[in-house]
């Protein structure tokens, strides 16, 4: 296979497919600086691109990432009750009638050790008013980098 930029899906799938033949192919481990082992590097690396450019996962919402937290650690509202601040706080939350507070959202990022990305994100009713986005966008270096984050909210 010639490597190369991977620009359709037909090209992922064969990357894919090369990578996956060299994984269970060998009864061996592929050494990092063989021909086989540079190949499946750059080949990983090929698919890694094309798949964030094509395949874009968003991070799970709060509520989303604290009950898998919680189903992976097969802890029950109660065992987290403590974070929240008490059983009908956590129920709450969880039950999208209250919003995480700060407190919360550093307790669960330090003692469940759940992304601060995830837990931060999926929160709609923190807003600018339309004359600070005004504000904002008119300093280059703000409006630059919001044009270039495509997960940014204007």
């Amino acid at each position: 296979m010639k490597t190369k930029i991977l620009k359709t899906e037909q090209e992922y799938n064969e990357a894919c497919e090369r990578i996956y033949s060299f994984i269970n192919s060998s009864a061996n481990a592929i050494e990092p600086n063989t021909p086989k082992g540079e190949e499946l590097e750059l080949l990983s690396l090929l698919v890694e691109k094309y798949e964030q450019e094509h395949y874009r996962m968003e991070a799970p919402g709060p509520i989303e990432a604290i009950k898998f937290r919680m189903e992976q650690m097969n802890l029950k509202q109660a065992d987290i009750a403590p974070l929240f601040g008490g059983k009908t706080r956590v129920s709450e939350v969880l039950n999208g009638k209250r919003p995480l507070t700060l407190k919360m959202i550093t307790l669960l990022n330090r003692y469940l050790g759940i992304p601060l990305e995830s837990l931060m994100s999926g929160n709609k009713e923190v807003k600018l008013e339309d004359e600070m986005k005004e504000k904002l966008l008119k300093i280059s270096s703000i409006r630059d980098f919001l044009s270039g984050n495509r997960a940014a909210i204007i």
